[in-house]
């Protein structure tokens, strides 16, 4: 055979080939780490970006198409998804059902000039986080959701901006912050705003402000105050009509502008005086209600005194404690206590600079976010009166709890509001406390992580198990009642001054694997003056007669809410329960009267203890609690004699069961070998 030539056909085939590959590397782009995109590819940054937003919006199934980690939004077709090249440039997203919050990273989206997520059920009326300083933003439509909090200072950087749709959400506050957008299209109607509506906008061809609580009256003059132009002197008294000759010197009208333009600054003047002078005094006031424990290193207020002007914050311009955050993330160092003057940029007006260091791991969000799968719904494993709490798992295995504080029952005015709860509850140490592990505080978000305990809440294993679960024996009973006991004489006895929780119920005692229990919330309510407080608990069952008449928690109310846990361990019923006949809803006006009959309480008993339970731990048990409930407060003891109480139960059961060791005609009921 004869040698192929290197020339004619080989140089045809070849000519080809090196033109595809030519033409190939023209179309494509290598990115760092070699891999090729092809140019429909979607920019990296904003693949991220709706990939977080698809999980803060609870991975719904109606966006066809989206993921929650990679593939190729501006390749393949997502649903409202529209892109410029590789840069997503529009989301439209209307009447979809969807829930949740939109990301915490949208301001990563440099393309985006649409976004419309209308008519949706966003915010559901938690704090909404995400951020849109996007300086080609131009149309803005999240109407018809639940969102909550004033209107972000960042709103200032949508420059580009000309139709923003706001209407039927709860929004608060001003709408100062939108004066100087470029809007032609404003609609702000149905929400909860309050104040006067900027002159600048009422410039605006199309705009709708009905269904606000807008003030009434003229508006007080921006600051800097214009002084008004001096009189005409043409017109003015012993000038000449020319201007030429006649008397030098001020007129009457002349004296009298000048009279009055004084009066005005004055009373300009005057207002600002008066209200920098009550605001200093509400917030000193604030810092004198929520000084630290003094049984820890002393957290005084010192150096009160107003930042350099340049950099001051107006307080009244500060998001509200539901506000919407739409703020670049501070830049904290992770593993890093709060109390450096670097953490915080931007410092309140005033300034408490002796907080003590916090021993506790600081979060970003980022790590908040990947670790429950952007707050999604199936890692929620509780919702109570200071918020919700959401199963945590990190990288490293370890699995956490983190508490995403509902900031309309916990109002903080400044980052050091927050970072003073942060350290007294980081003090707070006991076997049976749920204790601190670490915080957040970003994009307005305030979050507290915990210890995760596996078993959940007394609550749920004592109301909403199965038939297939295992119930808590009455060794474990007694057990949790112990342990919570010994917490609660923590708070009260130990720590000085005495620390009153306001929330004890079973929801806020945690079971770890071994059925300990751990309080959790200690320290919580002492931030929340009383009548708030009240106003946001809502449990129904737990609290003392005195609290629903005057308002006022005590160290006697938490023995009270005590008594009332003790009840349900002893009984399996919840405090109050309408699904029963009226004599039996609430269970401490049904059972009080039969606690210290004996054959009473073997029918007031659990059933679900089928009998397995001692008749004499029961029926002392049932004294201990019955003390704890009395419904004058000067009577129920302190809970040093509680633990006490308990405490001798636990060892006379003990006794006896050391005596009956060896005797093979105990009950059936009595074969525990942790017999009480």
């Amino acid at each position: 055979m004869a040698p192929r030539r290197s020339g004619g056909g080989a140089g045809t085939v070849g000519v080809p080939c090196l033109l595809l590959v030519l033409g190939c590397c023209c179309c494509s782009s290598i990115w760092p780490g070699g891999r090729i995109f092809a140019a429909a590819d979607t920019d990296p940054n904003d693949l991220a970006v709706l990939n977080t937003l698809f999980k803060s919006l609870n991975s719904p199934g109606q966006l066809n198409g989206w993921q929650a980690n990679g593939g190729d939004p501006c390749g393949q077709s997502w649903k409202g998804v529209t892109c410029s090249g590789s840069g997503v440039t529009k989301i439209i997203l209307p009447n979809l059902g969807l829930t949740g919050n939109l990301a915490y990273n949208m301001n990563s989206l440099g393309s985006l000039t649409e976004l419309d997520m209308s008519q949706n059920s966003l915010g559901g009326g938690n704090q909404i986080q995400y951020n849109l300083p996007n300086m080609k933003l131009e149309k803005l439509d999240l109407s018809f959701n639940s969102l909550t909090g004033d209107l972000p200072q960042s709103f200032t950087g949508l420059s580009s901006l000309k139709k923003l749709y706001l209407q039927n959400n709860q929004f608060t506050g001003y709408i100062n912050v939108l004066a100087n957008l470029p809007l032609d299209t404003l609609n702000v109607a149905s929400n909860r705003f309050t104040g006067w509506i900027p002159s600048q906008l009422k410039k605006i061809n199309s705009i709708q402000t009905d269904g606000n609580s807008w003030s009434t009256g003229p508006a007080p003059p921006p600051p800097p105050y214009t002084a008004p132009p001096p009189p005409n002197r043409q017109n003015s008294p012993g000038q000449n009509g020319d201007g030429s000759g006649g008397k030098s010197g001020i007129g009457g009208g002349g004296v009298a502008g000048i009279i009055v333009s004084l009066l005005v600054v004055g009373a300009i003047v005057a207002f600002f005086l008066i209200k920098r002078r009550k605001r200093k005094a509400a917030m000193e006031e604030h810092f004198e209600q929520h000084q630290p424990f003094t049984s820890f290193p002393s957290n005084e207020v010192k150096d009160m005194k107003p930042i350099d002007e340049s950099s001051a914050v107006d307080i009244e311009s500060l998001a509200s404690p539901a506000s919407i955050s739409l703020k670049p993330p501070l830049k904290i160092e992770r593993h890093k206590s709060f109390g450096d003057d670097d953490d915080f940029p931007n410092k309140p007006v005033a300034k408490k600079s002796n907080i003590a260091p916090i021993k506790a791991t600081v979060y970003s969000v980022a790590d908040l976010q990947m670790a429950t799968d952007s707050f999604n719904l199936d890692n929620l494993v509780g919702e109570g009166t200071f918020g919700r709490v959401y199963r945590a798992q990190f990288n490293d295995g370890k699995v956490l709890a983190i508490k995403k504080l509902d900031s309309t029952v916990m109002p903080f005015q400044s980052s050091d509001d927050f970072a003073e709860l942060v350290s007294n509850i980081s003090k707070l140490h006991h076997p049976n406390l749920n204790e601190l592990v670490g915080y957040c505080m970003e994009h307005g978000q305030h979050l507290l992580v915990y210890d995760f305990h596996r078993n959940g809440s007394l609550h749920d294993l004592l109301h909403l198990s199965d038939e297939y679960s295992k119930p808590l024996s009455w060794n474990s009973r007694v057990k949790i009642a112990l342990g919570s006991a010994r917490a609660l004489e923590y708070l009260h006895e130990i720590c000085s001054p005495s620390i009153i929780h306001k929330n004890f119920k079973s929801s806020n005692i945690l079971l770890d694997s071994e059925f300990n229990p751990h309080l959790s919330d200690a320290g919580l309510a002492s931030f929340i003056p009383d009548a708030e407080f009240q106003a946001a608990e809502q449990s129904a069952g737990y609290t003392a007669p005195e609290v629903d008449m005057t308002g006022q928690y005590t160290l006697k109310s938490d023995v009270y809410s005590f008594g009332v846990v003790m009840l349900e361990l002893m009984t399996g019923r919840r405090p109050f329960d309408s699904s029963r006949p009226r004599s039996e809803q609430s269970l401490v006006r049904w059972a009080t009267p039969q606690l210290h009959d004996i054959d009473a309480l073997d029918r007031m008993v659990d059933p679900a203890l089928k009998g397995l339970y001692p008749a004499k731990s029961l029926s002392r048990f049932a004294d201990v609690l019955a003390l704890c409930v009395q419904p004058e407060p000067e009577f129920r003891p302190p809970m040093s004699e509680v633990v006490q109480a308990l405490v001798r139960l636990v060892q006379r059961a003990n006794m006896t069961k050391r005596m009956l060791d060896g005797d093979t005609s105990r009950r059936a009921d009595d074969q525990d070998p942790d017999f009480i």
